[in-house]
């Protein structure tokens, strides 16, 4: 048994429902537009009832909750407890930290945000080893799919593993698609940006054109050799878009047309996932014997307002499991994740594909600290700055990621 197996404790084989979570429903550039559709009623952070949309084989199956086996513990049910050998890097030993998320450049005063880890209720989660997760790796790919907030995420990773090892950026583009790579264990990250995962129209001008029945060729033409992939996302799905279906134009999001139908963002949520799923499981991005993780989402925490209206995330510490509920339009989207995966798993017995949960809402709901607000910037006297209550400092929770991908390909490879 090896040092991260050591660490990794299981106490129950009792599985926990995955409950309701909320989705943040802010946008990663300075746009919002509300979402005035019928919303469910708010739900306590951990249902345990089995009226939730994770219930049933629309969630995997009845041996699984997204592809996590019954023998194994929930990993994403849980608290916050106190770690107070924490930060494992700082903004000065990784240099991989984008700017806005560099808290601590910009002058952050409370340091108390990062001195927490996440544990499971039914087993100890292990802290992020960097050398032990680069022999798990070796010889492997990962790409992340999606937003910024999957580039936050890929930005940790690194972060992390500099303690050890710095990679070699290969990339072929100058643009927000990049790739590393991790010469002496054989190691490649990439990230494919692609905030709608479906194909689109030029990202310059609102409304959006999305072609939700079409691949991104961006990312689907790529990662078919890749042994794991993390696909994420949900802010841009607010704004301003026109969908298109079938080569023609079936109706829009916040579109100044007056001759034609206005949709909701679920419309194009659901269909733009179902479509990326459908190009993993056999279509222009198939793969043979990779695993694809969902990342559910992250929630903002405004408080006082909007993004745009004066809102601002200065709390200085986690919310205690009793402290807080999953509320808002965000359910809707949560709900359409639980059931396009459930799609894409039996999907997958047919093609081989291998769909996962990686539920980083029940988790992240409780870090209304970790933000970056006003310190991932200089204050500026001729601009208009907003408090960025989306993304996660660096070192801070997202952190955390990084423990729950360990553990999940240790569970894939077998290990546990």
């Amino acid at each position: 048994m090896n040092k991260l197996q050591q660490q990794t404790r299981r106490i129950s084989k009792t599985p926990k429902l995955a409950p309701l979570i909320a989705l943040t429903f802010l946008l990663t550039i300075p746009l919002y537009y509300p979402f005035h559709t019928h919303s469910p009623k708010n739900l306590p952070l951990h249902n345990t009832n089995d009226n939730s949309p994770c219930s049933g084989d629309g969630c995997g199956g009845d041996a699984a909750v997204g592809g996590v086996e019954a023998e194994q513990c929930d990993l994403f049910s849980g608290e916050w407890v106190p770690d107070p050998d924490g930060p494992y890097y700082t903004n000065e030993s990784c240099y991989a930290i984008q700017e806005h998320q560099d808290c601590m450049k910009f002058g952050r005063p409370d340091l108390g945000f990062l001195k927490w880890r996440w544990k499971p209720d039914d087993c100890q989660l292990a802290l992020f080893d960097p050398r032990g997760f680069l022999e798990l790796v070796r010889g492997k790919s990962l790409a992340f799919v999606g937003d910024s907030v999957a580039r936050n995420h890929m930005q940790s990773l690194i972060c992390l593993l500099s303690k050890v090892a710095y990679p070699s950026d290969v990339s072929e583009t100058t643009d927000e698609n990049k790739r590393y790579t991790y010469t002496e264990h054989n190691f490649n990250i990439s990230i494919f940006w692609s905030p709608y995962l479906v194909k689109t129209g030029k990202l310059d001008n609102e409304p959006f054109d999305l072609y939700l029945d079409e691949f991104d060729p961006n990312w689907t033409t790529q990662i078919s050799l890749y042994d794991y992939v993390i696909i994420s996302a949900g802010h841009w799905f607010f704004r301003p878009t026109y969908f298109h279906l079938n080569n023609r134009r079936v109706g829009c999001l916040y579109c100044p047309d007056t001759e034609i139908t206005h949709l909701t963002p679920v419309f194009s949520y659901r269909r733009a996932f179902r479509t990326a799923f459908r190009g993993i499981n056999g279509g222009a991005a198939a793969r043979s014997g990779g695993v694809t993780f969902l990342r559910t989402f992250a929630p903002s925490h405004f408080e006082g307002g909007g993004w745009n209206s004066g809102g601002n995330c200065t709390r200085t510490r986690p919310f205690m499991r009793n402290e807080t509920v999953l509320e808002g339009p965000g359910l809707e989207f949560y709900t359409v994740q639980l059931e396009e995966l459930g799609i894409a798993q039996r999907a997958g017995r047919g093609t081989g594909g291998k769909f996962r949960l990686f539920d980083a809402t029940k988790v992240m709901l409780l870090r209304p600290d970790g933000h970056p607000s006003r310190y991932g910037h200089w204050p500026g006297a001729n601009r208009v700055l907003y408090n960025d209550c989306v993304h996660w400092c660096l070192p801070g929770p997202i952190d955390s990621w990084n423990d729950f991908l360990q553990e999940l390909l240790m569970r894939e490879l077998g290990d546990v």
